[in-house]
């Protein structure tokens, strides 16, 4: 509908005009100037396959030589110098042992329906079943109770090791005076989440997608009435003016780094006067730490088309596969106090 507009010139304005792949790139310039790519099967051919697939440094440069005339790129630390520093860590922790159990259980499990799958259909058709195991791999890593509603919680060690690293972290972050932003992709992780905190007498704020009043929670977050503000990437991942926020927690890692960078930016943006700090939490030797390199790849590869850098290929592989489906490694020997 937006090419068939009739206008003199056109513009397109996109603070990420490639998150997923390289089909995106080529809709923004099929609106701009229709044919100077080529069609999309003609794309597809000359670039996306090459470079997405194969890593092709041969097509990337000449993509990237193709479309610089028309693009102005200016990233964040290029206009807004005045901003304060932005530390992003990596906060690691582990799975409890009856976390590690499931774990194991599941991706046994999952990693043979995957390949009887993909036996069948190959890897562009058994997409779903893939996500599906994915999914509930990421969901053990977060909290058991993500994949067995029912399961009761036990006293010494809860059902989620990453939950119980979280409460310690909003513990000495808010001995410090922090103001905190905390993303996850689950609702309902951050439903047991509010469970911790009104039961440590934790003043919060939410914001999810069945959030209808969004303007009482922000203000009570902005004004420093709230210390913590709980909210779902969806729902609170972009459009939002936080800068009360001088630390940011993602809960657990999504694919698209993009979408984790512009949560981030909720805090880390035009009129933030402190340093921000970016904690991601990553469940060691599990799916989580896989998805991190693959978000690694992913950035690559937009760099390389939008500024020309090198890069490698991100598609999932059977090496990747391999992977994200690995065991777990040996869980670390407990000291003793």
């Amino acid at each position: 509908a937006a090419r068939n507009l009739n206008a003199r010139q056109r513009l397109c304005l996109s603070g990420t005009p490639l998150e997923n792949h390289l089909g995106e790139l080529w809709s923004l310039f099929h609106f701009l100037m229709p044919g100077w790519l080529g069609n999309s099967k003609e794309f597809n051919s000359n670039y996306r396959i090459a470079i997405e697939k194969h890593g092709n440094q041969d097509r990337l440069h000449h993509l990237n030589a193709r479309i610089k005339p028309f693009l102005l790129r200016r990233t964040k630390e290029q206009v807004a110098t005045e901003l304060p520093p932005k530390t992003e860590i990596i906060h690691w922790v582990d799975l409890n042992d009856a976390q590690r159990d499931v774990y194991e259980t599941v991706r046994l499990a999952m990693d043979k329906k995957v390949r009887d799958e993909i036996t069948r259909k190959g890897v562009a058709r058994s997409q779903i079943i893939i996500l599906e195991a994915l999914l509930k791999l990421r969901q053990v890593c977060c909290d058991l109770r993500l994949v067995n509603q029912g399961m009761p919680v036990n006293s010494k060690q809860g059902t989620s090791g990453k939950l119980n690293s979280l409460m310690e972290m909003f513990e000495e972050l808010l001995a410090e005076g922090r103001k905190i932003l905390l993303f996850s992709q689950f609702t309902s992780m951050l439903s047991l989440i509010e469970e911790e905190l009104k039961q440590r007498g934790i003043a919060y704020a939410l914001l999810t997608g069945s959030t209808r009043d969004r303007r009482t929670p922000i203000h009570d977050f902005q004004s420093g009435k709230l210390p913590i503000f709980l909210i779902s990437l969806k729902a609170g991942g972009t459009g939002l003016n936080l800068t009360a926020a001088d630390t940011v927690i993602h809960y657990d890692p999504w694919w698209n780094p993009a979408a984790e960078n512009q949560a981030t930016d909720r805090a880390y943006r035009i009129g933030q006067d402190k340093p921000v700090f970016v904690y991601k939490m990553i469940a060691r030797g599990t799916v989580e730490e896989k998805i991190q390199r693959l978000q690694r790849e992913k950035s690559a590869l937009a760099a390389g088309v939008l500024d020309g850098r090198t890069t490698g290929d991100w598609k999932l592989r059977d090496e990747d596969l391999q992977a994200l489906f690995a065991p777990l490694p040996a869980a670390p020997k407990k000291t003793r106090k």
